[in-house]
């Protein structure tokens, strides 16, 4: 299956997504858009997660979303924000229309060299490009655990802390942003069964590894008998100013 095919079957469980990914710390969106910023576009925005992070830092929030399913979500849950058909190579915006554009987990999705261009295009000069990922904190041993359940580390997806990104977003600043999220049981399932990887395994075998991951928080003492589940995240955030 394709990376293309992985990154537009996240509709298919937009209920998941939406009930089960965490959200994201306000420091992230404090220190990615710039003071004054008029217009900020959320770009791969999913049901909104990062979105809702950046309301009020801006006097508009402008979402882009590929999926149809997931922008109806947005909607549903953020009624005052605008939603676009786009992708990172094709903003739906007129050049040097926004003050900050940002992908939340999203740019590893986009080709960087036609992304960072489309970027450059909406921007102001001066303008700020933001790359933001949640990564649970596998330093944990049952989140190690679960990483090797789904045959996918989170640390071995990609580099979070050096991204590919083309020109003209050459010399970028980066920090990170450790916390904690809390969450039910299903809440945590639903977090599971809305990554990708996990969405386009057969039926059978979906089922088989929630079960699997049920067994895990059952058995491991840092999860079993504990409501709600911390989940440690560290959130990996790069920014680059447009020239």
């Amino acid at each position: 299956m394709t990376s293309e095919q992985h990154a537009r079957s996240f509709g298919t469980a937009a209920d998941a997504y939406e009930r089960g990914r965490p959200g994201y710390p306000e420091e992230v969106a404090a220190w990615i858009v710039p003071d004054g910023a008029r217009r900020v576009v959320d770009v791969g925005a999913g049901t909104g997660k990062f979105t809702r992070t950046l309301l009020g830092r801006a006097e508009e929030v402008v979402a882009v979303e590929p999926d149809a399913a997931m922008r109806e979500r947005l909607t549903a849950a953020l009624p005052d924000v605008r939603a676009f058909e786009g992708t990172g190579e094709a903003v739906p915006l007129p050049d040097a229309s926004a003050d900050a554009v940002t992908f939340a987990q999203a740019w590893h999705w986009v080709h960087p060299g036609r992304g960072a261009t489309e970027a450059a295009r909406v921007l102001r000069p001066g303008g700020v490009l933001g790359l933001v990922w949640n990564v649970r904190d596998e330093t944990r041993p049952w989140s190690a655990r679960l990483s090797t359940l789904l045959g996918q580390p989170e640390s071995r997806v990609m580099d979070y802390g050096a991204p590919v990104v083309g020109a003209p977003f050459d010399d970028g600043e980066y920090e990170q942003f450790h916390w904690v999220h809390e969450q039910e049981r299903a809440a945590f399932l639903d977090m599971v069964a809305s990554r990708s990887y996990v969405i386009v395994r057969p039926a059978a075998e979906r089922s088989a590894l929630l079960d699997a991951v049920q067994r895990l928080l059952d058995d491991d003492p840092d999860t079993a008998g504990r409501a709600p589940i911390k989940v440690p995240y560290v959130t990996h955030v790069h920014r680059f100013v447009r020239p």
